[in-house]
């Protein structure tokens, strides 16, 4: 059930004229009142013939009027209004038990506060089997405002108590941090432009596209304003900047002006503080070595960085800072990825984004790696290959899961499920791109002593799933993997632990097709006895003048240290 406040409104009688009137579809059948704060000689037009709106209105607003005859400064803002609707699969409740929902809906607001003789004059229309509308005036019969200060979230609270003693469908308790709600009219107005979404959806995609490519707030509303998004920046008299608003082109008021929306009304996180917060963390100490080491393309360096999102090993704002971080390179990946592929990773981009924002304050610096991968994919000018494009797909799958254990094991169950649906449009994407690297590999058809040999490394190295790999279709492409890393110089046993302990098999469901992008991934780089000859070759010749740490694929030093994913993986 949901109860969605409206902003304060002016005219009583406008808005019992929309209740009693026929819609703007002639969807409004059968209006009248279910309950009110007297329903004793209250005039209702829907069954009263002599009874008026104009009379129902007076009724009403008599506390406004009385109180602005009294006082200098007039009350305007007075009329209270909330719709309450049921789920579509719920059954259709009766008057009476409108009534009880209305009843108890006004005295968690405040606007009728349990036990108080004196609250505010209210009345709840039905015009619909699945909704209500509750109209009041926030004058209370003693000439005070009440006090409505938090009343989204008592309302929203006693909504979830009213689905369970109705037995109807139980969503979630919100937690102050979902984006503003598109009102009817612009609805109706986006309906009437030809538009798919309103103007503050469709800038919260724009701005969402844009973050990638800036560095700090100033470089966005300039990205912004290239891509045709009117900005209005707010700055102090020295010139700096202090917030934002932006505006759709051709989202004009009755005037013929130019629609402007604050960044914090178009999404809880896209203010200016929030932006500067995650644009502009700098960047930590890197070693030149690790320069050298750093994959030659984005699409590479991107799934490293995801090999470090271990949520469950730091502390709560540096996992949040992470998963904002993470919706940003699910967003630049979809912006570069070949055509075919792009609709299904928008569409995980745009929902994930609920996922990106909760209560917890994110400490930014700390997801700088996966940040900059982000803008580095975005600032490409070549796509990736296959193999590439698999694995980065293989591993935002991996790291989407990650966060939606994340989110459940912090109750945050909104952001929960929307990293879940946002997997689901990962895993299609993730399926598609895999197919033409397995039909390559497998068309390669390895010996039979490659195949024997998997086997037998498979059951060694991951016996607890060894069954269900060796059936896996993909078990002659994964052979080939192992055959081609084997003659790299790597040693196959090895990488199919790491690759195991990278990602859990268990709820894999297809897990030789997540081996087979972890070691194609991982084996692209010298064996580690390569790079160490590599290193003393360095050093003799004197290449460098700086020791080499040497790093296997999962990061675990030569002297047998475990990286954090192992731990990770030792946990589970």
């Amino acid at each position: 059930m949901i109860a969605a406040i409206k902003p304060a409104g002016t005219n009583t009688r406008g808005l019992l004229a929309y209740l009693y009137g026929p819609g703007r579809h002639d969807e409004h059948l059968d209006p009248h009142i279910v309950a009110g704060f007297a329903m004793l000689g209250m005039p209702d037009p829907g069954r009263t013939p002599d009874a008026t709106l104009t009379q129902l209105a007076h009724h009403l607003d008599e506390p406004v009027h009385l109180r602005n005859s009294e006082f200098g400064k007039k009350i305007t803002d007075h009329v209270w209004h909330c719709p309450v609707r049921a789920a579509p699969e719920d059954r259709h409740l009766s008057d009476t038990e409108w009534a009880d929902i209305a009843q108890r809906i006004v005295e968690a607001a405040g606007i009728a506060p349990p036990g108080d003789d004196l609250g505010c004059r209210w009345i709840a229309v039905r015009h619909a089997d699945d909704h209500i509308h509750i109209l009041a005036t926030t004058v209370r019969e003693d000439g005070r405002r009440p006090k409505l200060h938090g009343s989204g979230i008592r309302v929203g609270d006693a909504c979830r108590q009213i689905e369970t003693d109705y037995g109807l469908r139980q969503l979630k308790k919100g937690d102050r941090t979902a984006g503003k709600r598109p009102t009817q009219a612009e609805m109706h107005k986006a309906q009437r432009l030809g538009w798919d979404q309103t103007s503050g959806d469709w800038l919260q995609d724009r701005i969402r596209a844009a973050i990638p490519h800036a560095g700090n707030a100033e470089e966005l509303l300039a990205y912004l304003e290239a891509d045709g998004i009117a900005i209005k920046p707010r700055r102090a008299p020295s010139g700096d900047l202090l917030g934002y608003a932006a505006g759709r082109p051709g989202d004009l008021n009755k005037d013929g002006k130019q629609i402007f929306h604050a960044g914090g009304t178009i999404a809880p996180d896209l203010t200016l503080p929030k932006l500067r917060a995650r644009l502009e963390s700098t960047a930590p100490e890197e070693h030149p070595t690790a320069r050298r080491e750093r994959p030659t393309t984005p699409w590479h360096q991107a799934t490293d960085a995801l090999d470090t999102l271990h949520l469950g090993m730091t502390d709560d704002t540096h996992a949040q800072a992470h998963i904002a971080a993470l919706g940003e390179l699910i967003e630049s990946t979809a912006q570069k990825a070949p055509d075919h592929f792009r609709a299904e990773l928008r569409t995980a981009a745009r929902t994930f984004a609920r996922a990106q924002r909760s209560q917890i304050r994110a400490e930014n610096q700390a997801a700088h790696t996966l940040r900059r991968a982000a803008r580095d994919i975005a600032h490409t000018a070549t796509g990736p290959d296959g193999s590439a494009f698999a694995a980065l797909l293989a591993a935002l799958v991996w790291a989407t899961i990650i966060a939606a254990r994340w989110h459940e094991a912090q109750n945050h169950a909104h952001q929960a499920e929307a990293a879940r649906q946002a997997l689901h449009h990962l895993h299609t994407a993730a399926d598609q791109a895999l197919v033409p690297v397995i039909d390559n590999l497998a068309a390669r058809q390895p010996s039979d002593q490659a195949s024997r040999t998997l086997a037998h490394d498979v059951r060694a190295a991951v016996p607890d799933h060894a069954d269900r790999i060796l059936t896996d279709p993909a078990r002659p492409a994964l052979a080939t993997v192992l055959a081609d890393a084997e003659a790299g110089g790597h040693k196959p046993h090895q990488l199919l632990k790491e690759a195991a302990a990278q990602r859990e098999l268990t709820t894999a469901r297809q897990p030789a097709r997540v081996l087979i992008t972890r070691i194609q991934h991982t084996s692209r780089n010298p064996a580690p006895n390569l790079r160490a000859e590599a290193a003393r070759l360095r050093t003799t010749t004197g290449g460098s003048n700086h020791p080499i740490r040497q790093v296997n694929p999962v990061g675990k030093t030569m002297s047998g240290a475990p990286s954090a994913v192992q731990w990770q993986g030792r946990r589970r």
